[in-house]
């Protein structure tokens, strides 16, 4: 009984390896890639309603990240709803990007400053 166990391990193992190794690794943007995507100059306080796409390069995962980041963004006066970006591939986070729908009066950088606060610290506006 337990050789078998040992054997079913042992295909549980080279299942494992196998899928590792035939998946790409995923590549993080440097900083230079980022900093190119980044709006220069974003005012303070905006005066309509609309969408803006936030990077969170500290976001890791759609299960616990994600629901904090969203629960700090939707704490910030004028936003009224905040969405994950599409991801490539379900189940992975492979685009750390939140879209924030916001009404007028909405604080860019206090509201990136509460996401620096929940530590979120890198974050910034991409669209």
């Amino acid at each position: 009984m337990r050789g078998l166990a040992y054997v079913i391990a042992a295909f549980a193992a080279l299942g494992i390896m196998y899928v590792i190794a035939t998946f790409p690794p995923q590549s993080q943007p440097s900083a230079n890639e980022t900093a190119a995507t980044t709006v220069a100059a974003t005012p303070d306080v905006l005066t309509e309603a609309g969408k803006m796409t936030l990077a969170v390069p500290e976001m890791h995962c759609e299960f616990a990240c994600f629901p904090k980041v969203k629960e700090t963004l939707e704490g910030a006066q004028g936003v009224e709803e905040v969405t994950l970006a599409a991801q490539k591939e379900e189940g992975v986070l492979d685009n750390r990007q939140v879209i924030v729908k916001y009404e007028p009066g909405f604080d860019v950088h206090a509201a990136i400053d509460s996401l620096a606060a929940a530590g979120y610290e890198d974050s910034n506006v991409v669209q």
